[in-house]
């Protein structure tokens, strides 16, 4: 990942403050939303079992739905329980060839999970168990573990409640 300079670095924290300051309203005064909540995240994998596998069996989130793409016929979207009634779905597409894609604009950067304090250490365990690296408290960040699906998804397991921010979020100056 190419490094910001310390020049550039002080134009986007301005940057940063004047969009603060010109769209961020005080919680008294935002409105409230005019969705009513995650329904699903679609995502796409290459091998639906081993997906299943990871997510169902070493991750703990139930397969909840399975059946074929309507918009892909001998293609599969199915999808897991994560939890406060939100789901994570996953097709995939047999015979297109699809390659992984880097990160990217319009891509899927990572996937914020919130558990427990106790599910979070259950969690680290199970994946390294499992072999699966995750980066996190290595650098300095308590509340949270990052790691990669078979198919190279990011996945972030955070310690926070929902709609609560990391203590760890860098403020700017």
């Amino acid at each position: 990942m190419a490094e910001v300079d310390e020049a550039r670095r002080g134009e986007l924290r301005r940057q940063r403050a004047e969009l603060r300051d010109r769209h961020l309203r005080p919680p008294e005064e935002r409105g409230v939303s005019t969705a009513g909540g995650v329904h699903h995240l679609a995502l796409i994998c290459a091998d639906v079992e081993r997906t299943i596998c990871f997510y169902q069996d070493l991750l703990g989130f139930p397969l909840v739905e399975l059946f074929e793409n309507r918009d892909y016929p001998g293609g599969s979207h199915f999808f897991f329980d994560i939890g406060n009634r939100n789901l994570l779905a996953f097709f995939d597409f047999p015979e297109l060839g699809l390659e992984p894609v880097p990160e990217g604009l319009g891509g899927v950067q990572h996937v914020a999970l919130s558990v427990t304090p106790e599910r979070f250490e259950e969690l680290k365990a199970r994946l390294a168990g499992a072999g699966v690296d995750y980066i996190g408290p290595d650098r300095g960040v308590e509340e949270s573990v990052y790691f990669k699906d078979p198919d190279g998804i990011q996945i972030e397991f955070i310690r926070q409640p929902l709609f609560e921010m990391p203590e760890s979020a860098p403020q700017d100056d």
